[in-house]
């Protein structure tokens, strides 16, 4: 069983690795993994072995508290937000007390150095003692509004855990014992008339550095976190999106309740301009849909009967009725805010060095603070000099940097993907991606759309295009034929009526035939027409042709005369081409796996340029294919969406399946591409390079700064160079290290893949119905233009344009949004004067058009 609980008192790695040492030592537990930006932590045991209880007492006899997450279940997230900012607010009015008493206490026991005006009390060698009790009174009140450090360091010292608090904790104690020791000697002098004794312990007070080392510690600390909070910000966004209410059907009226009512099967209302409230499909009305908090996707999709729809999403135009499948915990956002919980929650293999080196970090540099006074005294230096430099090995030590390194670059890079439409579902996923050398690519689905379309049209001599459409898809709509519906479908897209054909007939291994309007039609293969004594016009040509580019071929005929030829194929989405060029630029080898027979699967490797293709292949073949791959040295990732994907996906060193697919490929992957888009493997892959070179970074920081901290603090310097490290420099270098590791993974916040989207260098073939032979389209000259537009505002602006340029003879056009501008190819003589008028007609402003 896994259990994720609340952890308090955690405030450095040392502390996270000693509450993952203490529980993993509890009979039954089989892991532990403590997140320290979030202080949480799940646990993962056997029931029949132990419980909650005797979890949490395990973290309590470490020195720290422990609770069920989700016991206040119903509070949640407000009150875990609510308690966030009432820790920040007390925060903010410590470090602001704190930092106006420093002030006083600084200027006071400063001032006489730089020639500040002082009150005449506190100065002169007959007003030492007034001066020295001065500093005291005012070092006491930052000692106790900073106690927490004292708390929780001894506390964790006494149960043999220290941490960095302890670290704090040791050497303001130590920095203001020794200067209590001076009052006391001070004190003696005077009563005594040695006004040198008493002078030269006045000289050693160090109460300013036990103020500042605290202070600057909050300061750090503040800003720490105020830098952490942006880590999550990506979670907080999807929790924020989560509507309220939803409006139910119920008793035939309209009623609005708390989305946590909702019930599954019941009816909901969806108006314009309001969220979607859980997951559902479609029984009445339609919508413009915006899923891009889900997908990613700006552009709004059109919703209809019987179609999905996600809880969170945005219904910007239409009325409609859903019926509710998934609610509560079961809804897609749901599920997508505990996947980003989880990933940022989990620790990546380069996490396990820092835990190591955390676990012994602080007793290690105790030993050197204690190495290092013993050493001094031996040389000869006095017990102050000793004294400091012990102190300042103590406070520029924290192993807080160490500790931030990994989490926080993981839960900024998987909350940036998630804003992308990319879940990662593990630290450990998000770094073995950056490894991967090969990427094995499902075709049904993932390279193409999953569905066939009619991809060419050749007329024999004489013919009508829309004739041969009309009685062809008259025909095969009384097919169930997947072929039969491409063919519907593209009639559908031509508004084409259609007629009702009579006496259909299936014809096993050949096609179909019926009588339409009065003639009898026929759709099969070559075999068909020899049959029925057709000729074929030398249509058999093209016919290959077309079957050699990967297409299946259907002779159209009608009352024994030839009418041309259909071919259907599953087409490749726009985006894979580009997205396979951009893994072979990134060094990437690419394979092709694919049930379909061997001629289909090379057609599509021509057209892309894939390297290898397997084809033919079953899916524990796909496994094997995969598994082969592995035991030749190679990381690889599989990209699928089928259930019959789901073994090679979870076979690959990373599975990343296609959101549009089956549940079980999505629960079988590492990584979730929400879009089906596969140029977001390319983006995923990317991520991950760039989390890992940031986790590098962070933790290369994180030890050359305590590897140069320190030496120069211990005084390793000194006797060459007579560098010494003061107590409160070392604490403001301590503090501001942690914020420099924070603010360097906040940088992948920014991250954005190197390519743009549309933009390929080799565009994808252009899938043609025509009413010219294949042959002739390869003559035909094409110039390919840009029109920057500006006015567009949403799908429905973009759907317009393309509408009204696609309407102009010898005009294709598609138009993106994102860069307010228009791509058409000319096959005919179109002036720019006419594509700048149809723009504008149709509502927006060309700003310029240009050759591509």
């Amino acid at each position: 069983m896994k259990q994720k609980y609340n952890v308090t008192g955690m405030s450095c790695s040392a502390c996270s690795a000693h509450v993952e040492k203490a529980v993993s030592k509890v009979p039954g537990v089989n892991s532990v993994q403590v997140n320290l930006l979030q202080n949480s932590m799940v646990v993962d045991y056997d029931e029949a072995a132990t419980n909650d209880q005797a979890i949490i007492r395990a973290v309590e006899e470490g020195g720290y508290g422990a609770s069920v997450k989700g016991e206040e279940k119903a509070e949640e997230p407000n009150a875990v937000q609510k308690k966030a900012e009432e820790e920040a607010r007390k925060m903010k009015t410590r470090l602001g007390l704190s930092i106006g008493f420093l002030a006083v206490l600084m200027y006071i026991s400063m001032g006489h150095m730089l020639g500040w005006p002082l009150p005449g009390i506190l100065l002169g060698h007959e007003n030492m003692m007034i001066m020295a009790l001065t500093q005291l009174f005012l070092t006491l009140p930052v000692m106790y509004l900073n106690r927490k450090y004292y708390e929780n360091g001894f506390r964790s010292l006494f149960h043999g855990a220290p941490n960095m608090d302890t670290l704090v904790a040791m050497g303001s104690t130590a920095a203001a014992g020794y200067s209590v020791s001076r009052l006391f000697v001070m004190g003696y002098a005077l009563g005594r008339g040695d006004i040198d004794m008493a002078h030269m312990a006045g000289m050693n007070l160090y109460f300013e550095a036990a103020a500042m080392i605290l202070t600057l510690v909050t300061i750090g600390k503040y800003m720490e976190s105020r830098s952490k909070s942006h880590t999550s910000d990506a979670i907080t966004k999807l929790i924020g999106l989560a509507p309220k209410t939803a409006l139910v059907l119920r008793d035939g009226q309209e009623v609005e309740i708390p989305v946590e009512q909702v019930q599954v099967g019941e009816t909901v209302i969806v108006k314009p301009g309001q969220s979607i409230p859980v997951d559902g499909v479609l029984t009445e009305g339609t919508g413009t849909v915006d899923e891009s908090a889900i997908t990613g996707e700006s552009i709004p999709v059109e919703k209809k009967k019987g179609d999905r729809v996600t809880g969170a999403t945005v219904n910007r135009a239409g009325y409609f009725q859903m019926k509710a499948d998934r609610i509560g915990e079961d809804t897609t956002l749901s599920q997508i805010i505990r996947l980003v919980e989880e990933a940022g929650g989990s620790k990546a293999p380069i996490a396990k060095l820092a835990d190591k080196v955390s676990g012994v970090f602080v007793p290690v540099v105790i030993t050197i603070a204690l190495i290092t006074i013993v050493v001094w005294l031996l040389l000869g230096q006095t017990f102050s000099f000793a004294l400091a430099s012990g102190i300042a090995v103590l406070v520029i030590s924290c192993p807080c940097a160490l500790g931030l390194a990994t989490p926080t670059a993981i839960m900024v890079g998987t909350g940036r993907g998630a804003e992308q439409g990319i879940l990662i579902k593990s630290g450990e996923s998000l770094e073995t991606a950056h490894l991967v050398d090969t990427v094995v690519l499902d075709k049904t689905g993932t390279i193409t759309a999953g569905h066939p379309e009619v991809t060419d049209v050749v007329l024999a001599d004489g013919r009508n295009i829309k004739e041969l459409l009309k009685l062809a898809a008259s025909l095969e709509q009384a097919s169930e034929h997947p072929l039969a519906e491409a063919i519907v479908e593209k009639a559908e897209k031509e508004r084409i009526s259609l007629e009702k054909a009579v006496d259909f007939k299936a014809v096993e291994g050949q096609g179909v035939l019926g009588i339409v309007a009065g003639k009898t039609v026929l759709a099969g293969n070559l075999r068909m027409m020899q049959a029925q004594n057709i000729a074929t016009a030398g249509l058999e040509t093209k016919a290959e042709e077309l079957a050699d580019r990967g297409r299946t071929v259907l002779y159209i005929a009608a009352d024994q005369q030839i009418l041309g030829l259909l071919a259907v194929a599953d087409t490749v989405k726009k985006t894979s081409t580009q997205a396979i060029r951009e893994m072979q630029k990134m060094g990437l080898s690419v394979v092709m796996l694919t049930g379909d027979h061997e001629k289909t699967a090379k057609a599509i490797q021509r057209e892309l340029g894939i390297e290898r293709v397997v084809a033919e292949v079953l899916p524990q073949d796909k496994e094997k294919e995969v598994r082969r791959l592995q035991a030749e040295g190679h990381k690889v990732a599989m990209v699928g969406d089928g259930i019959n994907d789901a073994p090679a996906l979870a076979r690959a060193d990373v599975g990343i399946a296609i959101g549009a697919g089956t549940d079980v490929a999505i629960e079988s992957a590492d990584i979730v591409l929400m879009k089906s888009d596969l140029l977001d493997a390319v983006s995923a892959i990317q991520l991950s390079r760039a989390v890992i070179k940031n986790i590098k970074e962070n933790l290369f920081w994180a030890f050359c700064y305590n590897a140069i901290g320190i030496p120069l603090a211990a005084g390793v310097f000194y006797p060459l160079l007579g560098w010494q490290l003061s107590p409160m420099f070392g604490s403001a270098a301590m503090s501001f290290s942690s914020v420099f590791v924070v603010t360097n993974a906040l940088r992948l916040k920014g991250f954005k893949p190197s390519f743009k989207k549309g933009k390929q260098e080799i565009e994808p073939e252009e899938l043609h119905i025509a009413a010219e032979p294949v042959a002739e389209k390869k003559e035909k000259k094409e110039m390919k233009k840009k029109i920057s537009i500006e006015g567009m505002m949403c799908g429905h602006c973009t759907g317009r344009v393309e509408k009204a340029l696609n309407g102009l003879s010898g005009v294709e056009a598609q138009v993106s949004l994102e860069d307010k501008a228009a791509y058409v190819t000319l096959t005919g003589e179109v002036s720019d004067e006419l594509l700048r008028k149809t723009v504008e007609d149709a509502g927006y402003e060309v700003t310029g058009i240009t050759q591509e």
